[in-house]
């Protein structure tokens, strides 16, 4: 896997922006990526230095139906990866400064 398909792309909420300001960027990443692929991969695309990774995984919740006695089954969103990846102090993403 290549750096751009472990990163999928950014997560953009208030509890992200508020991570920013302390060096925590959220991203969602490809289902099967580990913590060191993450990690290489936030420093290949970046250059910059990684201090942590912590992941998450998310199931996929079922997906509502307008009509629910219509007999159509509703199925489910799919699954996926959340990574929180900490910087070294000073270290900053150029791609995100503009959102501060």
């Amino acid at each position: 896997m290549t750096a751009r398909e472990i990163i999928v792309r950014p997560i953009i909420s208030e509890k992200s922006m508020d991570g920013m300001r302390d060096g925590r960027y959220t991203f969602v990443v490809h289902l099967n990526a580990n913590k060191i692929e993450i990690r290489q991969a936030v420093e290949e695309i970046w250059k910059v230095s990684v201090a942590a990774v912590h992941t998450m995984r998310f199931r996929g919740k079922p997906r509502s139906v307008m009509n629910r006695f219509s007999g159509r089954t509703a199925g489910h969103r799919p699954a996926w990866k959340k990574a929180v990846v900490t910087l070294r102090p000073g270290e900053r993403i150029p791609f995100f400064e503009g959102m501060l």
